[in-house]
């Protein structure tokens, strides 16, 4: 997915960006054994793009790290690994539609948009079990998930928090929003 309104990074930001990068990565190789930060930093760099996304991942408070890596395709996933929902991406309903739907106190966005315009994807149910396989993630907050088309027709939106030693999954209406409620995205390098 590109995005619609990158921007270009300046050197500095892409040289603190890559440096706390490096340092997340380094200090969490629990979520990417084995993998070699040299040959991923190498990737980013000639995909500024890509680095312009997980610079607004880490801007809003999500704390991307990479969670995989395909060697058939030479491609790593990355995250947000932020404890709780990434704290600039909460207060959103679900997508546009929610949002047109409700007549009184809108919410400043939405979350698939807001994904869109970061140039990341929501995580789905499958994403984010595996997220919860590396840590204990929203133990005090929630995050919206990709909810299916089917789920969606019918008005409601899926999202998932960690209680009581388990990972939840719950619906809403997908124009509801909490300040308690984010989302967490993905990207592939």
């Amino acid at each position: 997915m590109e995005c619609h309104d990158m921007s270009e990074l300046t050197q500095v930001q892409t040289e603190t960006l890559l440096k706390t990068l490096k340092e997340r990565f380094s200090k969490h190789p629990e979520r990417h054994p084995g993998l070699d930060w040299n040959k991923l930093q190498s990737k980013l760099k000639v995909q500024p793009n890509k680095l312009w996304s997980l610079y607004e991942m880490e801007r809003t408070g999500g704390e991307p790290d990479v969670v995989k890596y395909a060697s058939e395709t030479d491609t790593y996933t990355f995250f947000d690994c932020a404890k709780e929902s990434p704290k600039d991406r909460r207060s959103l309903c679900y997508d546009q539609k929610a949002l047109e739907s409700r007549k009184k106190f809108k919410p400043e966005g939405n979350a698939m948009n807001t994904a869109e315009a970061m140039g990341i994807q929501l995580l789905d149910e499958e994403q984010y079990r595996h997220l919860q396989s590396l840590g204990e993630f929203d133990t005090k907050t929630s995050s919206w998930i990709k909810t299916p088309d089917t789920v969606r027709k019918l008005g409601g939106a899926l999202f998932g928090d960690y209680r009581f030693g388990r990972v939840f999954f719950y619906h809403n209406g997908a124009e509801s929003y909490y300040a308690a409620r984010g989302f967490r995205g993905w990207l592939q390098v």
